[in-house]
């Protein structure tokens, strides 16, 4: 009867991974409804940084994927400077997982499962989700959150964005 409690804490002791680090990572990102004559939709990064602001790895990119008489919708990625002056430049799109068309107004959720965030170690960071608009505005919001046990964060935007939440679950 001993074995197994033995067997767990060997396990433990060795640095294998806790099932509180076998958490999914849900992200919900509200794009507001703007009045405008020449609305297009925003692109859209979503990343981890630590609190240092030092990047961690990219969750998310909406943008205009398909080649239209303008040209390639890539071209515009750099609108978002804060996503791509931190890692979005040297990013290879569209990636697998990570790559996906702009979003009309209203709520989107992104979750990212365990298996894709094994590398996160435990402690503090920021979902940073930055949106961009052609004949519009940009703007970058933090929301706080915890990787290695369930927590919920909540921060909000003024024009481009609405709310973005973050919740870590078992």
């Amino acid at each position: 009867m001993r074995a197994l409690p033995l067997a767990a804490a060997a396990l433990v002791a060795a640095g294998a991974p806790s099932l509180a680090a076998a958490a999914d990572l849900n992200v919900t990102v509200t794009l507001p409804r703007i009045n405008s004559g020449s609305y297009h939709r925003p692109y859209v990064a979503v990343w981890i940084e630590t609190p240092e602001q030092n990047t961690v790895q990219t969750l998310a990119v909406w943008y205009q994927q398909t080649r239209n008489a303008e040209g390639d919708g890539k071209d515009w990625l750099k609108d978002m400077r804060t996503w791509w002056r931190k890692g979005g430049r040297s990013m290879t799109l569209p990636a697998d997982g990570v790559s996906g068309a702009t979003r009309a107004p209203g709520q989107h959720s992104i979750r990212i499962p365990a298996a894709r965030l094994r590398g996160l170690q435990p402690g503090q960071y920021n979902i940073v989700v930055e949106a961009a608009r052609e004949l519009g505005g940009r703007e970058v919001v933090r929301v706080p959150f915890r990787w290695g046990g369930p927590n919920t964060g909540q921060a909000s935007g003024s024009s481009e964005l609405g709310t973005v939440s973050v919740a870590v679950t078992r």
